[in-house]
């Protein structure tokens, strides 16, 4: 099914309708030995250039690469580049797809900032020796799309989450749809704090999605709802400063999220998940979180 969706009168399928997808088994991680805030290109590093504790983010990493590993996750550890320091977030640098005869291929991004441009071609080699089939973007057509920081799958349905405004162009998104044979349903961001998707929309289960409400318009509200029967909105600060929507819940049932996110965390406790909490407070400097900070992979 090829098609972008920006209304609700242009859904005429049911999650039921849509072709059933793999949880992924496989979690790629950068490691953060290079980790620093040396510039600024959200409003989030405003004030932490040369403040990060590299040892800190060090053992923040470490823990969430462990709590991987319980979950029967394979992690793929990838070194990092000292030329990149945010390659540590290498939720960015690409949108993988698995099909239904087994084929994985994916999209390679082009990052919007200058300084993150160098990244792509360094993930694309962990792609490479998987045997995935590569897809490029025309830079000279498609201004920016940054990977699964914006394209987010819904939890094993062949439907993607497309946001747009600040980081991704809405018009890659008909490649997209082409190149996966997959619904995409495109959502407008409108405030800076919440530039990616993945600050603001977290997808738990096929059945229930957290977000930050005040970071989308009516219209993406009403696409939202129209497909996810349970949404857990979140408050201002603890999606704003502790990047509760930048979580991630890599089998449906346990999530991963910064500490501190008390009433995020209690509503998804009794929405029957299980939640871990991780101190990511240097990444968030930088302007990242869990989400950020992994791709998962068949």
């Amino acid at each position: 099914m090829k098609k972008v969706i920006t209304t609700t009168d242009q859904i005429d399928f049911t999650l039921s309708d849509l072709e059933d997808m793999p949880v992924p088994e496989k979690v790629m991680l950068v490691n953060p030995q290079y980790f620093e805030v040396k510039y600024i290109i959200n409003p989030h590093m405003e004030g932490h250039v040369g403040s990060i504790d590299k040892q800190v983010a060090m053992e923040e990493w470490i823990r969430l690469k462990e709590a991987y590993r319980s979950l029967g996750l394979y992690v793929h550890e990838v070194p990092g580049a000292k030329e990149f320091p945010d390659m540590v977030f290498c939720a960015n640098q690409s949108l993988p797809n698995i099909t239904a005869d087994g084929t994985k291929q994916v999209v390679m991004s082009v990052m919007n900032a200058d300084q993150r441009k160098g990244e792509v071609p360094l993930i694309e080699k962990v792609y490479r020796d998987s045997s995935y089939e590569f897809s490029y973007l025309d830079e000279d057509k498609f201004q920016s799309f940054e990977g699964m920081g914006d394209a987010i799958w819904h939890f094993k349905k062949r439907l993607i989450w497309g946001g747009y405004g600040y980081r991704t162009s809405i018009d890659v998104y008909d490649m997209i749809s082409e190149i996966f044979n997959t619904p995409v349903i495109a959502l407008e961001l409108t405030d800076p704090r919440f530039y990616h998707l993945d600050t603001c929309f977290c997808v738990l289960n096929e059945e229930t999605v957290m977000i930050y409400s005040k970071a989308f318009t009516e219209e993406g509200l009403q696409l939202i709802h129209s497909m996810f029967p349970k949404v857990i909105d979140t408050n201002d600060h603890e999606a704003a400063e502790l990047f509760a929507c930048n979580a991630t819940c890599p089998d449906g049932k346990n999530v991963f999220i910064q500490k501190g996110c008390t009433e995020a965390n209690q509503a998804m406790r009794e929405a029957g998940f299980t939640v871990h909490e991780f101190n990511t407070d240097e990444f968030l400097k930088s302007g990242g979180s869990v989400f950020c900070m992994k791709m998962l992979l068949w």
